[in-house]
Formats: C-alpha cells, sequence, structure tokens
C-alpha cells in the first residue's frame, strides 16, 4: 500500500478559493497518473481532474473546467487541486488517488490503485 495523504479542505464562501494537496509516501513509489474525485452525499463518485505525472498532461471534468487547476511537484511527490471561483454545488469529500502503472483512461477510478482518505471541501451560498 501507498499511503496518499490529503489536506487542505476546509469551509469557504461561494467565490472563495481552496487548494486541496495530495502527498505519496513511500520512497519507491512511482507515480503514473494522479487524479481527484469528489462525492457529494446521496450521489456516486464523480471525476474532477487528472494529471499525467511525467507529462504534466491534465484532463477535467466540464463541470469544473477553467475554474480548477491541477499540479504535481515530482520532487515531492505530491500532487495539488487549486479551486477557484467555488460554488455551492462543490460541496463534496474529495479524494486523491494515484497510480503506478498506465492507465488508459484518467477519468474512470476503477483505474486508480491507491486512494487518500478524503478532505471535506464545503462552499456556503
Amino acid at each position: 500500500q501507498v499511503p496518499l495523504v490529503e489536506s487542505g479542505g476546509g469551509l469557504v464562501q461561494a467565490g472563495g478559493s481552496l487548494r486541496l494537496s495530495c502527498a505519496a509516501s513511500g520512497r519507491t513509489f512511482s507515480m503514473y497518473a494522479m487524479g481527484w474525485f469528489r462525492q457529494a452525499p446521496g450521489k456516486e463518485r464523480e471525476f474532477v481532474a487528472a494529471i499525467s505525472w511525467s507529462g504534466g498532461g491534465t484532463v477535467y471534468a466540464d463541470s469544473v473546467k477553467g475554474r480548477f487547476t491541477i499540479s504535481r511537484d515530482s520532487a515531492k511527490n505530491t500532487g495539488y487541486l487549486q479551486m477557484n471561483s467555488l460554488k455551492p454545488e462543490d460541496t463534496a469529500v474529495y479524494y486523491c488517488a494515484a497510480q503506478s502503472s498506465y492507465v488508459s483512461d484518467r477519468r474512470n477510478p476503477r483505474q486508480y490503485a491507491y486512494w487518500g482518505q478524503g478532505t471535506q471541501v464545503t462552499v456556503s451560498p
């Protein structure tokens, strides 16, 4: 197992910003891709954003495009999700996910082997 430690969630007003972090521990872990997913109460887990670790290519859900930015610091084995212009509908538990082998569809949660514990993001109107 590769622990993924998330941080940065919290309560913010609509229009505000938060930055989530996801640190992968374990010196031998070689990241292929990292994704962020979220799950609101009563809803299924949904894709938010993903990044290819070596090339840095990114993909976003339409609902967050232009507001969220995913990035990574390879030296620290840490990924980030910068969330701007937050809306009440962004309220959810946010999970980071990582995979060390090839990922054909970064939007598919089943392609990720390692998951963080989740961090709550609440956006008030």
